[in-house]
């Protein structure tokens, strides 16, 4: 199984997560992001405004956020 990069840049994370439809809301010390789904619903993102962020906070974030791993390393690629 693919493992989540270690101390991914956070420019790169940001983008990951807009391939996969967020969108930024606010930048302050924890960066907010947000995803309109197809039923109408909002998922939500919050991730630490850190100039790296580590394996296990993306690991965390996405599971908070109900991406799969998968779907995230293949946005990442694709950063």
């Amino acid at each position: 199984m693919p493992k989540f990069p270690v101390d991914a840049p956070k420019q790169r994370v940001i983008k990951s997560f807009e391939v996969l439809g967020f969108k930024m809301i606010r930048e302050k010390e924890h960066i907010s992001m947000e995803r309109i789904n197809p039923d109408g619903t909002k998922t939500p993102l919050t991730m630490p405004n850190h100039p790296k962020i580590n394996a296990s906070t993306l690991r965390i974030i996405c599971t908070q956020a109900g991406i799969a791993r998968d779907d995230f390393l293949n946005a990442y690629e694709k950063s």
